[in-house]
């Protein structure tokens, strides 16, 4: 038989540090600066919404299917190859998403009013010190042990941080990382810029890292191999305006919602094979072209299992 819910694992938390909250199950922060942009909303293919600028030069995808769930790029025009891309996983806090898609709309807004090309493609500037200035400015320190070649800049916690790898060679020799939490598929935040990324972007992003301020997630929201890492905060117990924030009362979508992230926890801690993902990514492409046959839209900012296994990454 199967036992219910635990109410307790639905308790509204005020989690701290922003960057070790994970996700909440929904891109919506991320998507709320370019609510006006247009939509499209894809059945076939990995990419599930693509939200545009007006004329298509700027493009935010959300891949659901995917251990890169985010994948963001600029061009010349809407034919182009993207001049820079950046991809953030299936870990990565969505707020901090919304560090970069509110610089990209500031900067488009000031290049159709000037008609200039626009800030968000022209290219990294240096020093680098320019990139991390939000992180150093909070409090954030040079690691003197990265590797030859490479900056890395830590967090006061030892949990987070930006790596910096200037090794690579041509147009393409730097990139940079923004990461947070301890190497595993469930508890690594990873925000990756290719070499063409303009420096103030980055900054924007690192600078919604940098703050103090918390975030809300429902307890089953936080892995258990993060809660020792994090404050977390019952909504009841916060400020007056943090507790109205997060005290609606749940709609049809956020049951929704709910219901897919605690698939996608059970997932997560469960033994799966290669194959096995993938079977269960088709799967989850094949029930939201059924919902759309039958009337039942299904949620495209939904979480869902990633089918890809993540690359090794360096780890502290």
């Amino acid at each position: 038989m199967h036992a219910p819910d635990n109410p307790y694992q639905y308790q509204k938390m005020l989690v701290s540090p922003m960057y070790l909250a994970g996700s909440n199950g929904t891109g919506e922060a991320g998507f709320a600066p370019v609510a006006q942009w247009p939509h499209q909303y894809l059945d076939e293919g990995p990419c599930q919404l693509l939200v545009t600028s007006p004329d298509q030069r700027i493009r935010i995808g959300w891949f659901g299917d995917d251990f890169e769930l985010w994948k963001i790029s600029a061009a010349e025009d809407a034919f182009s190859a993207p001049h820079w891309t950046a991809t953030f996983n299936h870990v990565t806090p969505a707020e901090m998403v919304t560090g970069l898609t509110t610089a990209l709309v500031q900067d488009y807004d000031e290049a159709i009013a000037s008609d200039t090309p626009g800030r968000f493609l022209t290219g990294p500037t240096v020093p680098w010190r320019d990139t991390v200035r939000p992180l150093t400015d909070a409090g954030w320190t040079l690691d003197g042990g990265a590797e030859l070649g490479t900056v890395e800049i830590i967090a006061p916690d030892d949990q987070a941080g930006i790596l910096i790898d200037r090794r690579g060679y041509g147009s393409d020799r730097t990139t940079v990382e923004l990461w947070a939490g301890p190497p595993g598929w469930g508890t690594r935040a990873e925000a990756t810029f290719t070499a063409r990324t303009p420096s103030h972007l980055i900054a924007a992003t690192a600078a919604v890292m940098a703050k103090s301020t918390p975030v809300v997630r429902e307890r089953h929201q936080i892995d258990r191999r993060m809660q020792h890492l994090v404050t977390m905060t019952p909504v009841a117990s916060a400020t007056p305006i943090a507790e109205a924030q997060a005290s609606r009362t749940p709609t049809p979508l956020d049951v929704r919602r709910t219901a897919v992230t605690q698939a996608v926890h059970r997932a997560a801690r469960a033994p799966r094979t290669a194959a096995d993902l993938r079977v269960m990514a088709a799967q989850s492409r094949s029930t939201g072209a059924e919902q759309k046959r039958t009337g039942h839209p299904a949620t495209a900012t939904s979480a869902r299992l990633s089918t890809s296994t993540p690359a090794p990454r360096r780890g502290r």
